[in-house]
């Protein structure tokens, strides 16, 4: 039986189309196909420039998401066309019915097609309208030096790279429309171009390939199935790379030896595991240079050396360990170490060494903290061991490309980022950046291959981040950008580490950002803000919006780093698992409890407010201590332990038993009933305080059931929950004018909820 061959790779070509707004939706249809039905399905998409893309799909041949390279409606007659593989389809529409003819390779064959609804996640009578959000922000109405514009706009101009032989600079540059295109400036003539347009989807990042070659990832709405694409810096020859429906790309390696290639990684064959491809960057080519065959114990690490040639890979095992795999012939693997998934065995090829076997490895399996060694992965031993710290991970090295891989530096984050100097070259540069910009954070943004230039990116509390270009050779700096010049220095609020014993005697650090007025003697109200993850995040000294925000209106901001949180050591780590939403959630509290005793904050005006495990985190106190907070701000979080586990995206599949490990794992009973008990969702009742709760729609890790759950829940029992929910957005909100909208609905809701009846009597009347 011969049925049509349709193909998997999509073409990245824009539609014609002419009065197509009847056709905006889904159509669906089959052929009969000697004898066999063959379902196929047009998807049709509105663009904001009033232009629209189609796409069919034929799920019996696993082929999605073909883009069509025509689409026209001229009075009732249709025609779609996808050229690559000569298919053409000719109907006339007619009540909600397309009845024509679909051609391929002069085969012609009926096909009816029937238009049904395009659904949106989610259930769409529970977000709140816009304008009684628009009400709600309204209460933030005093006479402010700054608005949450000048918090939250994205700079005019960001994301600064060299070209890698240094002639040119890119960026990415703001229009009237909110779009951020990438730009190309030629420093020797100072010719700029434009090389990337950004349209309706998000640039999500960019990078440099070569010196005439720039790759970038976009998704749809925020679903984290990014996409490679590439353009020439004259911006020609652009293409998409990766046109693969439901597929993630992820970088691997940048084969800086190799400029007409890279090595990605994607779930290409399998949704649940990623395998790694070398790709052409101008024509897309592909070769699939290992197989993942087993998603039981899936790899979920490939080490390749600088020439692409695979070394060695981690197997997840048994769900919860890692074997480490070697090669010392590029060709046959065997297990050198097994470690279990919490533990950290991660290396970097050295290069410099005589022994090809030689790495530099950040390895805690002999410590509580992670420590630098020079290790041999043939012999499975310690070389030297390099350098540790007693209070903090260490949590990399650098080491220089140009000059024979030399190892520059060593990093770790204690209160603040820092960085040890190792090389005596790099001493030098060190001591020239920290005699420049004394008390602030750095990181060298970018550098061209010789290191002739350096792109030095510095921040601190109080300085949302400024590019400076660092000439080596003569060691003096120009600045490149302030990416935020509205915001002065001076009129921001000092971030201040604190460090706290919990009610079970762990120490606890973290940071309290005070408005002037708390250091002037005042109690000011509190917003508490738990950071997402949870295991291995941490919250970080340096320049927060938020908390900058919030401290413009009078408010402080404690971020604790509670149990589970990354950079303090394992067993700090480890003693979160299982407790999340008990003892992590007393860390906060205890937190709380240290900010009042100090006299800067007033107990009976505290908020909760967090996104993803914070947005969780939120909902958890309001339920667990309902009188401890005023109000609460969920963002994109978790309600029902339950279902987030059931409705995690397929690549997290192969970590569930970590997931389980880490949380709970349901199969327990005992385990179960601690779910019960801190799944927000089952103790509506306990929640007696005002909450704002905000969503993205295309969210694939937080799925937008949480948040319907928990406002239907309470809006069953009377309570008005305002409820904000973009469908264009995922976790967490990247559109800049979606925003602003929830900074300042946020900032309304606080105010309604935080300040005294007669702070708001005076507000209003000003």
């Amino acid at each position: 039986m011969q049925l049509l061959k349709l193909p998997l790779i999509l073409l990245f070509i824009g539609v014609s189309v002419m009065q197509a707004q009847e056709l905006e939706g889904t159509w669906k249809g089959k052929l009969l196909v000697q004898g066999t039905e063959l379902p196929l399905s047009f998807d049709i998409d509105k663009q904001q420039d009033d232009t629209y893309k189609g796409t069919m799909d034929s799920p019996a041949q696993n082929a999605f998401g073909m883009e069509l390279d025509e689409l026209v409606l001229e009075k009732d007659s249709v025609t779609f066309t996808y050229n690559q593989f000569g298919i053409e389809y000719k109907g006339k529409l007619n009540n909600g019915v397309i009845d024509g003819i679909f051609s391929q390779g002069g085969q012609k064959f009926d096909l009816s097609l029937t238009k049904s609804l395009k659904t949106v996640p989610g259930n769409q009578s529970l977000p709140t309208s816009g304008a009684e959000l628009t009400k709600l922000a309204n209460w933030d109405s005093g006479n402010y030096k700054y608005k949450v514009e000048d918090y939250f706009a994205r700079p005019k101009a960001r994301t600064f790279r060299f070209s890698p032989n240094g002639k040119y600079v890119s960026y990415r540059e703001k229009d009237d429309n909110n779009k951020n295109h990438i730009y190309v400036k030629d420093l020797e003539t100072n010719e700029i171009t434009r090389a990337i347009e950004e349209k309706e989807e998000l640039i999500r990042g960019y990078l440099w390939a070569n010196n005439e070659r720039l790759l970038y990832i976009m998704d749809k709405g925020g679903n984290e199935n990014y996409h490679l694409f590439a353009a020439n810096i004259d911006g020609s020859d652009q293409s998409e790379l990766t046109p693969y429906n439901d597929v993630q790309v992820n970088l691997l390696n940048e084969l800086k030896e190799d400029k007409d290639h890279i090595i990605i990684g994607m779930n290409k064959n399998n949704p649940q595991v990623f395998e790694p491809y070398k790709i052409n960057i101008k024509d897309g080519k592909l070769e699939q240079l290992f197989t993942n065959s087993d998603p039981q114990n899936p790899i979920v690490n490939y080490l390749f050396d600088k020439d692409g040639k695979l070394r060695g890979f981690a197997r997840l095992r048994e769900g919860i360990y890692i074997d480490l795999y070697y090669s010392t012939n590029d060709k046959d693997y065997e297990v050198v170490k097994k470690i279990k998934w919490d533990d950290t065995f991660s290396p970097e090829l050295s290069y410099s060494s005589e022994n090809p076997h030689e790495v530099y490895l950040v390895s805690n399996l002999n410590s509580d903290k992670s420590e630098v060694y020079r290790y041999d992965l043939k012999e499975n031993k310690e070389l030297e061991k390099l350098f540790s710290n007693k209070d903090y991970d260490i949590s990399g090295v650098s080491l220089s490309r140009n000059r024979n891989y030399e190892l520059d530096y060593y990093t770790y984050e204690g209160e603040k980022q820092e960085i040890v100097p190792v090389s005596n070259y790099y001493k030098k540069l060190h001591k020239n950046i920290i005699d420049k910009f004394p008390g602030m954070n750095y990181s060298i943004a970018d550098k061209t291959d010789d290191e002739s230039k350096y792109l030095v990116f510095v921040q601190s509390d109080k300085v949302y981040g400024e590019y400076w270009s660092l000439d080596q050779k003569t060691g003096g700096f120009e600045k490149v950008y302030n990416l935020m010049p509205q915001l002065k220095p001076e009129d921001m609020a000092e971030m201040k580490a604190i460090t706290f014993m919990s009610r079970d005697g762990k120490k606890i650090h973290g940071y309290i950002t005070l408005p002037k007025s708390a250091l002037n003697g005042e109690i000011v109200p509190v917003i508490v803000n738990p950071h997402g993850g949870p295991q291995g995040v941490r919250d970080s000294w340096g320049f927060n919006p938020e908390a900058q925000l919030f401290a413009s209106r009078g408010y402080a901001t404690l971020q604790v780093n509670f149990r589970i949180s990354g950079g303090y050591g394992k067993e700090f780590l480890k003693s979160g698992f299982k407790q999340i939403g008990r003892k992590a959630m007393d860390d906060v509290e205890d937190g709380l409890a240290y900010v009042v005793k100090q006299g800067w904050v007033d107990k009976d005006r505290a908020a909760i407010y967090g996104g993803s495990h914070g947005g969780y985190a939120v909902l958890r106190g309001l339920t667990k201590t309902p009188d401890l907070y005023a109000c609460g701000v969920d963002y994109v979080g978790v309600s029902n332990l339950f279902t987030f586990m059931e409705t995690i995206p397929p690549y997290w599949k192969p970590y569930e038993s970590i997931l389980k490990e880490i949380w709970y794992d349901s199969t327990i009973p005992e385990e179960k009933a601690i779910m019960e008990e801190v799944s927000p969702v089952y103790h509506i009742d306990k929640i007696v305080k005002p909450l704002l709760v905000i969503q993205g729609a295309n969210d694939p890790r937080v799925n937008i059931d949480e948040s319907d759950q928990i406002v239907s829940a309470l809006r069953a029992r009377g309570i008005d929950v305002p409820y904000m929910v973009k469908y264009d957005e995922g976790h967490g909100f990247a559109k800049e004018e979606n925003s602003i909208e929830l900074y300042k609905t946020m900032i309304g809701f606080l105010a309604k909820n935080l300040k005294t009846r007669e702070i708001q009597v005076e507000e209003l009347k000003n």
